[in-house]
């Protein structure tokens, strides 16, 4: 076979039981629906998942698709040969030049035999590939525990030689656990949130509440950048965008002051219910986290509930600042969001807003606003953006 071929090495997926198989699945096609034009094949042997592309596939294409993909411990770039010996250690010694040994630093053969019918143990195996490796680089020396290099050997249907490879995210495939709708501002923290929850398996999209003119068109494009970036680990995603400009003034003029934050915070989850029920998610998640504003103390949000019967889910919600910002930072989100264009949550921000409301005098507050002509009118003019697997805008 001609192709390249990638040995990937499964994660959290290899505890499940009967249902394994269905995780299998979904990874395989989150991995084929990013690498379509590079004519993907998979082939499925105990714990390992072996991906070929066509030969001139790049592998910072590979690279890129498979470090978005959740679902995966790892990868390598691997070699494969037939199950004999003398391929085997021919094998090695023609791609050795193709691998990032030097003739410095030590290395190690860690060798398994799958396949107990192969006629050498797996210390021998790893005893004649060591050979090998010292004939071309005769100044590495061996160390066992800590090796500079490592060149690892399997032994199963065919032989499979690789090193170190990257390290994937982990997680379970997205789409194993649902879909949801993920609340996205233009801050810190509702991107990471989306990460983490489509770590989980959660399939997103994602709205964005849009008060024109109080938020500029600039705010628009930064939430639409964020939703490119977190695009690939969610495996696409669309992006809604309700004109919430008449809801927010109406809540302005009629709530006490210090109620606003918490009552904006109620109309959201009043209009991403009716969104989710017209999408089919099962849920809604937020980027909160406990007690990192005011209107995110354990008041609030039983209250901010209470406007919705939803599963609302909160990945962020035991999270320091400084860990959500080390995550934003990892997934490329961070510069993006500190830019100076501010959602309408900041916009239309109290100067000294209720911490600790009582529920039920809230909700009578609520029900009083009678919003649902509005955010049945938003709902009318709501824009949709749509994002690929790799994170590209695309007309649908």
């Amino acid at each position: 076979m001609n192709d390249k071929l990638y040995l990937i090495k499964l994660g959290e997926i290899s505890l499940k039981g009967g249902n394994r198989h269905t995780f299998e699945k979904l990874l395989r096609e989150n991995i084929r629906e990013k690498l379509s034009e590079c004519n993907p094949k998979f082939e499925y042997q105990k714990g390992r998942i072996f991906l070929y592309v066509d030969q001139d596939t790049p592998d910072e294409v590979v690279t890129k698709a498979l470090s978005t993909t959740f679902g995966l411990s790892g990868w390598a770039k691997a070699y494969e040969c037939e199950k004999d010996e003398g391929k085997l250690f021919g094998k090695i010694d023609e791609i050795l030049p193709c691998l990032s040994f030097k003739n410095e630093g030590s290395f190690k053969i860690d060798a398994r035999r799958e396949d107990k019918s192969f006629p050498l143990s797996s210390y021998q195996v790893a005893c004649k590939a060591a050979e090998v490796v010292s004939k071309h680089y005769p100044s590495l020396s061996v160390d066992l525990k800590n090796p500079t290099y490592t060149l690892f050997i399997e032994v199963r249907q065919k032989i499979y030689i690789y090193t170190e490879g990257e390290k994937g995210i982990g997680g379970l495939p997205v789409k194993s656990a649902g879909s949801a709708l993920l609340l996205l501002s233009g801050g810190i923290d509702s991107p990471v949130a989306s990460y983490l929850a489509a770590k989980r398996g959660l399939k997103l999209d994602f709205l964005y509440f849009h008060a024109y003119p109080y938020t500029s068109d600039e705010a628009l494009e930064k939430v639409k950048k964020l939703a490119s970036i977190v695009a690939p680990y969610t495996s696409g995603a669309r992006l809604f965008v309700l004109p919430f400009t008449d809801a927010q003034l109406e809540i302005k003029r009629k709530s006490h002051v210090d109620e606003t934050t918490l009552m904006f915070r109620a109309a959201m989850m009043e209009s991403a219910e009716k969104l989710s029920k017209r999408i089919g998610a099962k849920a809604i998640v937020t980027g909160e986290s406990l007690s990192q504003v005011a209107s995110q103390t354990l008041d609030a949000m039983v209250f901010t509930d209470s406007e919705t019967e939803m599963l609302v889910l909160r990945p962020l919600l035991t999270y320091d600042k400084e860990e959500i910002i080390t995550i934003s930072k990892r997934i490329g989100t961070y510069e993006t969001s500190i830019l100076p264009y501010e959602d309408c949550c900041v916009i239309f921000s109290p100067k000294h807003p209720l911490t600790h409301p009582v529920k039920s005098i809230m909700k009578e507050h609520y029900n009083a606003l009678s919003l649902s002509s509005e955010i049945d009118k938003a709902m009318e003019n709501m824009m949709v953006f749509y994002y690929d697997e790799w994170g590209k805008e695309v007309d649908k």
